[in-house]
């Protein structure tokens, strides 16, 4: 299992996972059987559940973003060199601190939800499993390699859509072979042909909608261990959605964990059978999709 975060070390899952009981917050919302599922940061254990198998697990994970001259412009060239030179931080600088002690484990076979309002983290721990973002504090051990869909997945716009499918895959690892093999049925699914033969044309010509079926697509068309999409489903019609859950299921009967963010409850619904809900960079419930969803709607329901 590999790991990404501050603390690197050559661990087994065993060995960061034991079965010590998860403290939770006073008066937090609990399943139907009473089990309260909200965790302070910083409080919680990773507890492994016996007979499966972790691809994931968010030990104590906490995620800073610095931004640097924030309220003073642009700032000034050779005050920076300076600050370079004599190592003292810019004196402007502000911490977000966007992931607050979250601690969770997934499992091989499972498809997980991350709701929550706007800023709540969602993305932040994607990209934290991914790799791409390292914990200011905490680890993400992972088995195998993840591999994030989002809206914003980096495509070759000067290059046609064909060029990029079979780029695509090949960075997934796919022999050409396989690459043409499986080309048709990449097409296809994405539904870019289904009104002109726009696949032949450069990825600057497609709307954001087609751009990001492409993508899940690609993405879709090799099994993955973890596979982490962001918003990737709130594009499309309801007809692109429909078979992109059925393939989100298919991938998690091949053995993957899928992780889903998605502001489209619906989806989330049909799509996974457990939630994590985050608000303001902590786990506030974490359980049932259906308990978990139902609390959350309840929640924005009060805030309108």
């Amino acid at each position: 299992m590999s790991s990404s975060g501050r603390r690197r070390r050559n661990t087994d899952v065993a060995d960061v996972t034991n079965a010590t009981e998860t403290v939770v917050a006073d008066g937090a919302p609990t399943t139907e059987s009473g089990t309260s599922l909200v965790t302070e940061p910083g409080q919680a254990t990773p507890v492994l559940e016996p007979g499966k198998v972790p691809t994931v697990v968010v030990d104590d994970v906490h995620i800073v973003y610095k931004i640097h001259g924030a309220g003073s412009g642009k700032g000034s060239a050779t005050g920076a060199l300076s600050r370079l030179v004599s190592r003292k931080t810019s004196p402007t600088i502000r911490e977000v601190h966007a992931v607050k002690g979250v601690t969770f484990v997934a499992y091989k076979g499972e498809a997980v939800g991350l709701i929550g309002s706007n800023g709540s983290g969602k993305s932040t721990i994607l990209r934290a499993i991914a790799g791409l973002l390292p914990p200011e504090k905490g680890c993400v051990y992972t088995q195998g390699q993840p591999s994030l869909l989002g809206v914003n997945a980096a495509m070759m716009n000067d290059l046609t859509g064909e060029k990029n499918v079979v780029l695509g895959c090949l960075a997934m690892g796919m022999p050409y072979a396989e690459v043409r093999e499986r080309y048709e049925g990449i097409v296809d699914f994405s539904g870019i042909n289904e009104r002109g033969d726009f696949i032949s044309l450069p990825m600057r010509t497609y709307s954001s909608g087609m751009a990001a079926r492409l993508r899940f697509s690609i993405a879709a068309a090799k099994s993955h261990d973890v596979l982490l999409i962001d918003e990737a489903l709130a594009t499309g019609d309801a007809r692109f959605q429909r078979r992109s859950e059925d393939r989100i299921r298919e991938l998690r009967e091949e053995a993957g964990t899928v992780f889903l963010v998605s502001h489209n409850n619906t989806a989330i619904r049909d799509t996974c059978e457990r939630t994590i809900w985050l608000e303001s960079g902590i786990i506030r419930m974490d359980g049932p999709t259906e308990e978990v969803v139902d609390a959350y709607e309840e929640y924005m329901g009060k805030k309108k």
